[in-house]
């Protein structure tokens, strides 16, 4: 199992941008892919971007297409979420997740390693 550790998350004001990153344990090999995902206070974990690790083959949900990036690092084990034009609904917490292969990608079950979570919080 890969364990996730997400940072970089705070408070920012709307129109604004934040970094977060997921570092794993450990190499990943193969078709791992690392995801974020978002949850509401109140509201379901929803999909916000996944990265496939040997190709780099990004995937960004509809919600935040345009705003925000995924990219990783090999030499460092991170994935980056580069999240721009903030607004008020993308406040929520945060989760770094991992799986394999890239069927559904955006199915939260799919996903077995999952980050404890980081804040972010957009005032307007």
């Amino acid at each position: 199992q890969v364990q996730l550790a997400e940072s970089g998350g705070g408070l920012v004001q709307a129109g604004g941008s934040l970094r977060l990153s997921c570092k794993a344990s450990s190499r990943t090999f193969g078709n791992y892919v690392v995801g974020w995902f978002r949850q509401a206070p109140g509201k379901e974990r929803v999909f916000v971007a996944a990265i496939a690790w040997r190709n780099g083959v990004t995937y960004i949900g509809e919600s935040v297409k345009g705003r925000f990036t995924i990219s990783r690092d090999n030499a460092k084990n991170t994935v980056h979420l580069q999240m721009n034009s903030l607004n008020s609904e993308d406040t929520g917490v945060y989760y770094c997740a991992g799986r394999w292969g890239t069927d559904e990608i955006g199915q939260r079950a799919k996903y077995r390693d999952w980050g404890q979570g980081t804040q972010v919080t957009v005032s307007s």
